[in-house]
Order: structure tokens, then sequence, then C-alpha cells
């Protein structure tokens, strides 16, 4: 495991399994959202982004939490070794963005850019969150299989596997089921 891509809908727990990941395996941690956007919450321009996430995606070592432009997305995918999907169910998604932003009005959320608004930031995966269900779909988990012949391919479900992924030993040298 040296290029591992994290994603999943917004509030699944991916930047604090990133983390705990990055800090187990000994790999640097990229999350998109600082890429992505200002300290005050606006998007930077494209060919910033895409230069930052090129030399990432370039470079031997990595594990990058978030999404990202689509283009960028399935680079990301293609150059990784290993993906991880967080998919836990929406009710879970929407109570754990609602849980984010309370606690994010005390103290900043893992991953969070520094400096960018709680409050629209929550707002902003509440929207997308809508969305979701036109992406992360029976289409999506197809084309993940389709990876699955050269990478490890993880999909997690759940707050229990969620909490006990980065524990197990055994994930450096297995493959998750994508049924």
């Amino acid at each position: 495991m040296n290029k591992v891509a994290v994603f999943g809908k917004p509030g699944s727990g991916k930047s604090t399994l990133s983390k705990a990941l990055a800090e187990k395996a000994g790999l640097p941690l990229y999350q998109l959202d600082n890429l992505v956007y200002q300290a005050n919450g606006d998007l930077v321009s494209r060919d910033i982004y895409d230069q930052a996430h090129a030399d990432i995606v370039s470079s031997d070592v990595w594990i990058i939490d978030g999404f990202g432009p689509i283009g960028s997305f399935y680079q990301r995918l293609s150059a990784a070794d290993t993906l991880i999907y967080v998919d836990l169910a929406y009710s879970t998604s929407y109570w754990l963005v609602a849980k984010r932003l309370l606690k994010g009005l005390f103290v900043k959320p893992e991953g969070w850019p520094e400096g960018s608004s709680i409050i629209k930031g929550s707002w902003q995966s509440y929207k997308t969150l809508r969305l979701c269900p036109a992406f992360w779909n029976q289409n999506f988990h197809d084309k993940l299989q389709a990876y699955s012949a050269d990478k490890q391919v993880y999909v997690i479900k759940t707050m229990a596997e969620l909490k006990s992924f980065v524990k197990r030993d055994d994930k450096l040298n297995s493959r998750v089921s994508l049924k």
C-alpha cells in the first residue's frame, strides 16, 4: 500500500480514517478540501488545483482523502494501488454532517480547510448529499469491481467497519468483497 485513495459521501468519516491510516502506514496525507478551497471557502483556480493534484498523484507514496473534480477523481483511482470507499448509509452520513457542524462550532473538523466556514461547508455537504445517489450507485460499484482486478479495494459500509479498519493487521494483504 503506497498510493491510497479514500473517497465517499460528505460526512462519512473519510478524513478521520485517512489521518489514522496515514499515521499507521507512515504515508503522507493530502486532504483534497485543502487543495480545492481557499482559506475563505472559495474555490482555488482549476489550474492551481490540477497542478497540485498532478504533483501528488505522480509521487511515489500518498493517501488522498476526498473527491474533488470528477476528472481528477478518476486519475486518482487509476494511479492508486489501494481504493477505500466509505459507503455508509445516507441517514448515517446526514447525521455525521450534523454532528460535524455542531462540533465544528467549537473545534475545527478533521481535514477542514483552515479559516473555512463550518456553516457554509455543512450547507454544501447537505446539498451534495442530496445529489449523491446519481453518482454513488450500482454503476459506480461496477467500476470499482473492475478496479479490483489489480488493486486492493475496500468498501466500508458501517460505522463499526469504519472504526475497526485501521486496527486490522490483515488489510495490507487482503481484499474486501465488493458484493
